[in-house]
């Protein structure tokens, strides 16, 4: 078999991938996400020259923004994940299916569906990692309960696609300041709300209102992430995409926002 063949056998192994990722030899993993996706998300942050800078990746996926980091010549990069290594893909994807269809989650847990011990949803990511030739570290642990003085500090933190799936979003922006030596960039799902530019609002999701997934909390007005990252610990914040609405409902339009919070 040829490199090319030898590398796209590694990738079709692997049953369920959410980044597009080059893995080398003219391969490029499946990803829900396209790669044209990702590189837009990966323009709007911004990140510029990071040699010799220390970044951390929290929720990681299947890696692709620490390959990044890495790319941008980072003399270390830390991927931090739980939720995704720890559960297996397929009955993820299963569970996300049915729960829309009946428009509630499962009555019960789906057995085999956390497996901590042999983190089946880790494959995409040590795949990815191995194919590439990557020196990211990876750490395998809940955000809102590693012990931050173990994990320690860094220059750069990368909290993307993360905020809305937590109960307190605050909490988790207290602990991301903690850990941010330099800047922090955060990409989350956010809300407008037509005459109320300036207002610090959240809209809360009980339900699988936001996306239909019901890992969705919370999606804060672009003014109410500034001033929660200003009250968490951070000196200043920077808007670096301008909020996209995607769902007018009821004079609330769903969008994303992308900011750079500085220590």
């Amino acid at each position: 078999m040829s490199q090319h063949d030898d590398t796209a056998a590694a990738v079709a192994a692997i049953p369920e991938w959410f980044h597009s990722i080059d893995v080398g030899n003219d391969v490029v993993t499946p990803g829900h996400k396209s790669t044209a996706q990702l590189t837009n998300e990966l323009e709007n942050l911004k990140l510029g020259d990071l040699t010799g800078l220390a970044v951390l990746d929290i929720g990681a996926s299947d890696g692709y923004f620490s390959f990044a980091a890495e790319e941008r010549g980072a003399s270390r990069v830390v991927a931090l994940d739980y939720f995704t290594w720890c559960s297996d893909p397929v009955l993820r994807a299963l569970d996300w299916r049915e729960s829309k269809a009946l428009g509630c989650l499962p009555a019960t847990e789906r057995p085999g569906l956390w497996r901590p011990d042999t983190k089946p949803g880790k494959a995409p990511f040590d795949t990815a990692r191995r194919l590439r030739s990557s020196r990211v570290e990876d750490v395998v642990e809940n955000f809102m309960k590693i012990d931050l003085n173990v994990l320690g500090m860094f220059d750069v933190v990368l909290f993307l696609g993360v905020l809305y799936h937590l109960e307190d979003p605050f909490s988790s922006l207290q602990r991301l300041a903690r850990l941010t030596r330099g800047v922090a960039y955060i990409e989350t799902a956010g809300i407008v709300v037509a005459g109320q530019d300036d207002q610090l609002l959240a809209e809360f999701y009980p339900g699988p209102e936001l996306a239909d997934d019901y890992t969705n909390w919370w999606a804060p007005s672009l003014p109410a992430l500034e001033g929660m990252c200003r009250a968490a610990g951070f000196r200043r914040t920077v808007r670096l995409a301008v909020p996209s609405p995607q769902s007018p409902r009821q004079g609330i339009e769903r969008c994303r926002l992308t900011i750079c919070a500085e220590k």
